[in-house]
């Protein structure tokens, strides 16, 4: 190959846009921490303060008088606060949880797999409402059942189920 056709070649290579080859566009996309491709912190403070507001008025959840206990206590703007900085930390964003563990944080509440299921549904319409694409919803869903096990009393570890 001549080093006019290899100069060639490569001025074509870096001047195709990316989205012009097959798959490039996703492969992108998905090389992009889930942090960026939820659009950084002010949407996700966004989707967690609807979602707060969401799980405040699950009668599922208000059945359980730890959880109505804890609420009374627990500010909600605090709250909000606290899971909007783990969402963000947890999709690869710069923020930094600094709240007590999971494990710590939920003992007391005695929350059983029927409450975890009605917040996990509650958290699934919230991303609906927010048009969160799936694929994204897929991950932060993963995300979220990964702390089913310290979060509710009796639930198995993903690798024991």
């Amino acid at each position: 190959m001549t080093h006019v056709r290899r100069v060639t070649l490569a001025l074509a290579l870096v001047l195709v846009p990316a989205a012009a080859l097959p798959g490039a566009a996703t492969q992108a996309a998905a090389a992009k921490p889930l942090y960026d491709r939820l659009g950084g912190l002010y949407p996700i403070a966004s989707v967690v303060d609807a979602f707060i507001e969401r799980l405040l008025v699950n009668d599922v959840l208000n059945a359980n008088p730890a959880i109505r206990a804890a609420r009374e206590r627990v500010p909600k703007a605090g709250l909000k606060v606290h899971l909007t900085t783990q969402v963000c930390q947890a999709t690869g964003g710069p923020c930094r949880y600094v709240g007590r563990s999971m494990k710590e944080s939920h003992a007391h509440l005695n929350i059983t797999e029927k409450e975890w299921t009605a917040m996990v549904a509650d958290f699934r319409k919230t991303l609906d409402d927010f048009k969160v694409p799936a694929p994204e919803q897929e991950e932060l869903v993963k995300i979220v059942e990964s702390t089913r096990p310290d979060i509710v009393v009796g639930a198995k570890p993903v690798s024991q189920r």
